[in-house]
């Protein structure tokens, strides 16, 4: 067997910048900054946006800036430093963003938007021009030069002019959309029920199945793909469905969320906890119902109304670096993540589904009041 030297491991999708990134470039760069705003000015209060470029006139601090026009982040290469401006609170680098605009004439991203413009030829920029969606005609132009004709032939490019930004906005959202992550179901079974003294996972509450079966079954109505968390290969064989073992020992909870995201960081995880005999479809409905695909999380509070609920929790792509990042700092708490990033919550239907099962003594007035 070959050597290997570094693990497998699934990476993020999109490029450098963020999962969907999309350079500009062809036009001079003080019009490309002009459309960025007009875009950002259209996007702005629906997505968290971010945005690249170069400063000419480094180091000097020049006056434009693209947080004016409601992006939340912006980076500039100043020629002897990069400088990182940001809105509000510092986020994770980009974390936060659902669509980073580059300055294409400096910078690559993995999607572009060509714009054949008077004053700049894109002929040797074609190379650059490796995933183009959307070709721009400046005022005045009607038709694409010959060679980026040639080069897009076949691919399905729309074009449009200038002056319809709409147009450009309403493009670039179907490549948000597009990008939109799917969501996956984790069974959290990797706990080793010492309290209750028999494994919570097999314990029956509807239907006569294991509770762990009767929980995937809920997930399935509403997740691509559906696994369970457990603590290693021996566990995984009483499962009878997909298992994902923990790559981060001894983390509990916190170690099964991180184990899902580097089996497939570029889904969003629905995690529910084994534990929760009153969990039903219509919260679980609910919950996705309220996904906001922009935020870390969305979660319910807790019954007594004062913490965000980490167990019943859709838990993003954009969750992973910031769960790393709080690892990386002693914590592994995913409350503490919650309460300390931006999520969702909302206020459960039915706080009974919240409700976990630990002790024996518990688990009897729990039959008790199924029976009754």
């Amino acid at each position: 067997m070959a050597h290997q030297k570094h693990a497998k491991l699934a990476r993020p999708a999109g490029g450098q910048w963020g999962r969907t990134e999309v350079a500009i470039l062809g036009a001079p760069c003080g019009e490309i900054k002009a459309l960025v705003g007009e875009i950002s000015r259209g996007l702005a209060g629906e997505l968290p946006l971010a945005y690249v470029d170069a400063d000419h006139h480094a180091p000097a601090s020049g006056q434009w800036t693209a947080l004016d026009y409601g992006v939340a982040e912006q980076l500039t290469d100043k020629i002897t430093h990069y400088e990182l401006q940001y809105a509000g609170e510092r986020s994770h680098f980009f974390s936060a963003a659902d669509l980073v605009l580059v300055n294409g004439n400096h910078f690559t991203a993995h999607t572009q938007i060509a714009w054949v413009h008077p004053k700049k030829s894109l002929a040797k920029k074609l190379p650059k021009l490796t995933n183009v969606g959307l070709v721009i005609l400046d005022e005045g132009l009607e038709a694409l030069p010959g060679f980026l004709a040639e080069h897009v032939a076949g691919k399905g490019v729309k074009v449009v002019p200038r002056r319809e930004v709409a147009a450009i906005v309403a493009y670039i959202k179907t490549l948000v959309t597009a990008n939109r992550p799917p969501l996956y179901g984790l069974v959290l079974t990797g706990g080793r029920s010492t309290r209750m003294q028999q494994d919570k996972s097999q314990l029956v509450y509807h239907g006569g199945v294991p509770h762990y079966q009767y929980l995937a079954g809920l997930l399935a109505e509403n997740c691509a793909e559906v696994f369970v968390s457990v603590r290693d290969e021996e566990q995984a064989g009483t499962f009878s469905l997909p298992a994902i073992t923990d790559k981060f020992i001894g983390l509990g909870p916190y170690g099964g969320i991180l184990s899902a995201f580097q089996h497939n960081p570029n889904a969003a995880w629905l995690v529910v906890a084994v534990d929760l005999p009153f969990l039903d479809a219509g919260t679980l409905n609910y919950l996705t119902a309220q996904r906001d695909t922009t935020r870390v999380a969305t979660c319910f509070i807790d019954p007594q109304g004062e913490f965000p609920e980490p167990l019943i929790t859709i838990w993003e792509p954009r969750a992973y670096p910031v769960l790393l990042g709080f690892l990386g700092r002693g914590y592994s708490c995913p409350r503490k993540v919650l309460i300390n990033s931006k999520v969702k919550v909302l206020e459960e239907r039915d706080p009974a589904a919240l409700t976990n099962v630990n002790t024996p003594e518990e688990l009897a007035a729990i039959r008790q009041h199924l029976e009754g």
